[in-house]
């Protein structure tokens, strides 16, 4: 293939990928859903397979199953709701508290301003002279009423979550071998039973990685509950059970849960110290869950590169807001699966995983080298950089 030809497959695959981008981009209403209810199949396909094998039907395993779940989601709604709904009767009290509070600091800042303007308009000529008519504002455009604003959100996510629990049970109630058919006959030259084989192992991958994460967030949640309670916060088994539902989201979930910590610690006592204490307990837990915990029992496994993982948690939630988050590391996950059971997939595995080592037979047999040669380059390797 000559370089003309290349260039021109190279400029095809570029365009398709905006194209792609594009329809991920102004699509995701549709795709969301789709995303999700697959990802929450893998999940659950563990124990749906579980009970597949002692002869429980694949549909009523995926009832039973997420019957469960909408329990579980249900009963942790209650839990959560009457400490809710005391800080929303509070609200306008809360409201004026916070402003009491950050009055000072509003003073500050809007001295600081003062000055800044000072400063600005010095050697400055005498402001223009104003016209006797001046123009009429612009006329504000018509905006819609708050509730039927939330009414249409409202609808949206209520049908987004029917589409993520009928898609979820039928893809549970097919189970794996369901995907492979559908999967084959989009690639001819698979067999049926090779991607039956890389779903088991993606769904194993993601599954593990999930329930680790699950017991890391169940941990992090109940050190959070026992640090409020030793803070003097109240509600602190509220704090808790929102440290474990919002770790989920990575980055984005830990902030959230530091500043609302922080907000209700200033409302609740009246010195920024045990504010600030309150914060920094948070803070410290969520520093030894993300930076010791998460690495030692997720990022082993995984084996993906920190940086790949970063930008697919940005791009994620540039396309797809928190959805594309928690979308993000599940599916390299799965890329890096695919990739290992694939066999042009090597380049792929090592953007993945730039610190992957390959064993020495694999090597020879993708770079055809002879013996001599890799003991060359395993020498060359090990020898001990240049003193400067």
């Amino acid at each position: 293939m000559d370089n003309k030809k290349i260039k021109r497959v190279t400029a095809v695959q570029l365009l398709v990928a905006g194209a792609f981008g594009l329809l991920l981009y102004f699509a995701h209403v549709a795709f969301i859903p789709v995303a999700l209810a697959l990802l929450i199949s893998l999940v659950l396909s563990g124990p749906v397979e579980a009970l597949h094998a002692r002869r429980v039907p694949r549909a009523l395993s995926a009832a039973l199953i997420m019957a469960a779940i909408l329990g579980i989601m249900v009963a942790l709604v209650n839990f959560m709701s009457e400490p809710a709904q005391k800080w929303f009767a509070a609200a306008p009290h809360t409201v004026r508290l916070i402003e009491r509070k950050i009055r000072p600091f509003e003073l500050i800042m809007a001295r600081i301003g003062e000055l800044r303007n000072s400063a600005g308009n010095i050697g400055s000529g005498p402001p223009p002279a104003q016209s006797a008519a001046p123009a009429p504002p612009p006329a504000a455009a018509p905006q819609e009423s708050a509730p039927a604003m939330l009414l249409d959100s409202a609808r949206t996510v209520v049908l987004s979550c029917v589409t993520i629990v009928i898609l979820t049970l039928f893809l549970l109630s097919g189970g794996p071998p369901m995907l492979a058919r559908m999967t084959a006959a989009f690639a001819s030259d698979l067999k049926s039973a090779h991607i039956l084989a890389v779903i088991e192992n993606v769904r194993s991958e993601v599954g593990r990685f999930y329930v680790t994460t699950a017991l890391i967030n169940v941990g992090l949640g109940v050190a959070t509950a026992l640090a409020m309670m030793a803070c003097g916060m109240p509600n602190p088994f509220l704090w808790g059970t929102m440290a474990f539902v919002l770790n989920f989201i990575p980055y984005a979930g830990p902030t959230v849960t530091l500043l609302v910590l922080t907000v209700v610690a200033i409302i609740s006592f009246d010195g920024l110290g045990h504010a600030a204490a309150v914060a920094g307990c948070y803070l410290a837990l969520a520093t030894v869950e993300g930076q010791f915990v998460q690495p030692l029992l997720v990022g082993r496994r995984l084996q993906l590169n920190p940086m790949l993982v970063f930008l697919a948690l940005w791009f994620g939630g540039f396309f797809w807001g928190i959805a594309g988050i928690i979308l993000a590391t599940p599916t390299l996950a799965a890329l890096k699966v695919v990739a290992t059971h694939s066999a042009g997939g090597q380049q792929l595995l090592d953007f993945l995983n730039p610190h992957h080592d390959m064993d020495l037979p694999a090597k020879l047999a993708r770079n055809k080298k002879s013996p001599a040669e890799a003991d060359a380059l395993v020498a060359l390797r090990r020898r001990p950089p240049p003193v400067m």
